[in-house]
């Protein structure tokens, strides 16, 4: 069953591929809070950035987020898991090279075992680690650590933070 789409209402399919086409377009990506026992937040480094971050990537065309969360997940870590709450959004503007906005999705990936089987995605990642959420601004760029934060107060208060980015 398809859901209707109240804008095509009245325009050929020849005008509303042509209306969608004009349309604003952005990037998406997700990513998981992985934490171990104790509290400390699981961050990867990726060979090709000069900082760390939570393992997870840019979704793939008409990927839902929470599929490519666990698309990553498994890619980046080897860990087939079914992503949790969403904790954060997250909007960053224009910026640099890249040239339209990129919404940035956070999902609760659930507290991980010390023996927990991970297996680095060695094409991308150089190692990861386990760290205090009081030092993550030693690893994380402001806009991720803001991220991160946020998320790891939502898993406290199940609340989903909405966090749009403005500064460069």
């Amino acid at each position: 069953m398809s859901v209707p789409d109240p804008v095509s209402a009245g325009f050929s399919p020849a005008e509303e591929a042509a209306w969608y086409a004009r349309l604003p377009t952005m990037f998406a990506a997700a990513a998981a809070l992985f934490t171990s026992s104790d509290g400390r937040v699981l961050l990867v480094k990726p060979n090709y950035r000069d900082h760390w971050s939570l393992p997870g990537g840019i979704l793939e065309h008409g990927e839902p987020p929470h599929e490519g969360c666990r698309r990553e997940v498994e890619e980046e870590l080897g860990l087939d898991i079914a992503p949790g709450p969403l904790l954060v959004v997250g909007w960053a503007g224009p910026h640099g090279a890249r040239p339209r906005p990129v919404v940035h999705f956070v999902f609760d990936g659930g507290l991980l075992a010390d023996d927990a089987a991970i297996r680095l995605q060695e094409e991308e990642l150089d190692e990861y680690r386990f760290v205090e959420p009081a030092v993550l601004d030693d690893y994380l760029p402001l806009i991720i650590s803001t991220r991160v934060a946020a998320a790891l107060r939502g898993r406290d208060t199940g609340a989903t933070a909405y966090l749009p980015w403005t500064e460069p």
